[in-house]
């Protein structure tokens, strides 16, 4: 059995530990409040562009714009969006099994998969089970501006459209609550599921649609990607929060396990310290 010397010590660390998973929680608290904000505001600038890209393809269905087109499918683009840190409960392990799984069932050779990586967690994984990974992205704010994610997104987008892969998907952890989010796959290109607004008649197209439609199908698909990333972090700062919040209780409970050990092994050497005491003077009449 532990000494109460031992046993205070364990108390007194397990304390300490408390004290910081607390200000962990708090402080990720904090962020998921403004990354939650982000990610709403988002919303309707997607919902706006995605009306308005649905309005111009339905009347350039003959466009032939290579972001449009379905095509045989020889390889294939990811896109996977993890964090740059741990402590953030499943928020990883989730997308990162959800991805792996759909590569393996659709490839059969790792050179039919082209990788982009936003994240540090993701880039190792992939990197450590011998997967190329074509570009990745690591450092990005916990509140990141579209400029941050600008040139992966261009790449990414830029790859399909050159003819370097037939069809790209998007992964991340979409933010449903505090307490939860949902592992999240996209296909994002070919955009296939673009449906008309029923409002283009509203719209007069200068110089033409499909000069419009070039220019914005990209900025459309970036979008999509940046928006992700948007929820993905509220996602990251709300596992965050629930794992040290997770950490912190789990703490309290040891630190009362501890202190009944304690308190029970203190009653213990008392009594036997009274019983001795007894016993002298008992051994001395």
């Amino acid at each position: 059995m532990a000494s109460l010397r031992e046993v205070e010590q364990r108390i007194k660390s397990t304390k300490s530990t408390r004290q910081i998973t607390k200000a962990m929680q708090m402080v990720s608290a904090s962020k998921l409040s403004r990354a939650e904000a982000n990610a709403k505001k988002f919303v309707p600038y997607m919902d706006k562009i995605e009306e308005v890209v649905g309005s111009i393809a339905s009347v350039t269905q003959n466009s032939g714009h290579p972001m449009l087109v379905t095509r045989p499918v020889k390889k294939t683009g990811y896109i996977i969006v993890t964090s740059d840190r741990g402590l953030v409960g499943g928020y990883n392990a989730n997308i990162l099994r959800k991805a792996k799984r759909a590569i393996e069932a659709r490839h059969a050779s790792k050179d039919e998969i082209v990788l982009f990586v936003i994240g540090s967690k993701g880039t190792e994984f992939f990197e450590r089970l011998g997967f190329n990974v074509q570009e990745s992205l690591v450092g990005v704010t916990d509140h990141p501006s579209f400029e941050e994610i600008k040139n992966i997104a261009n790449k990414a987008v830029g790859m399909f459209t050159e003819g370097n892969y037939d069809e790209l998907y998007l992964y991340y952890n979409h933010f449903v609550s505090a307490i939860s989010n949902e592992p999240t796959e996209r296909k994002l290109l070919p955009l296939t599921d673009l449906e008309p607004s029923g409002v283009s008649s509203s719209y007069e197209f200068e110089p033409s649609a499909e000069v419009i439609l070039e220019s914005l199908l990209p900025q459309y698909a970036e979008s999509l990607i940046f928006g992700a990333v948007l929820d993905g972090k509220a996602s990251e700062h709300a596992s965050s929060m629930t794992a040290m919040k997770t950490a912190t209780d789990n703490a309290t409970d040891l630190i009362d396990d501890l202190t009944l050990v304690f308190n029970r092994a203190r009653q213990a050497a008392i009594t036997q310290e009274i019983t001795e005491i007894v016993a002298g003077v008992a051994a001395l009449e």
